[in-house]
């Protein structure tokens, strides 16, 4: 999404906050897969320091011209996530934490994409003119 005063800041946090736990998302459940993986080193997003820095730094999805009638998009570079790994002492995957923790982000991605589709609700009110 590009900044603007239709797109402004509480949809562009909530939408890099959704993005942010999707991928938190996906490192979990490759978590849970490696169960049964001996030496598997468990690894996690820290979800706050991510988003800190998301939110700090410009979007980095831009559009660019390769051919007069042709648009070609960028994906976002998700490589700045702040990955944490488990403690040392931790040899396997711990089924119970890595649940708790998939079940916490399912939590707070319900929350996020509930108030960015009430934001959305607002603004398509006021296209709307109010239900007239």
């Amino acid at each position: 999404m590009t900044d603007s005063i239709l797109f402004d800041r509480a949809i562009n946090v909530l939408h890099k906050a959704l993005n942010v736990s999707s991928d938190r998302h996906r490192v979990l459940t490759g978590n849970i897969a490696n169960v049964d993986t001996v030496g598997y080193q468990p690894t996690d997003i820290d979800f706050k320091k991510t988003l800190e820095k998301a939110i700090d730094t410009p979007s980095s999805f831009q559009l660019r011209h390769t051919h007069q009638k042709h648009l070609s998009q960028r994906t976002p570079d998700t490589s700045d996530h702040t990955v944490v790994k488990s403690d040392q002492t931790q040899v396997s995957v711990d089924i119970d934490r890595e649940m708790t923790h998939l079940a916490e982000n399912n939590l707070q991605y319900r929350t996020n994409l509930e108030m960015l589709l009430r934001k959305l609700g607002t603004i398509k009110y006021s296209i709307t003119e109010g239900g007239r």
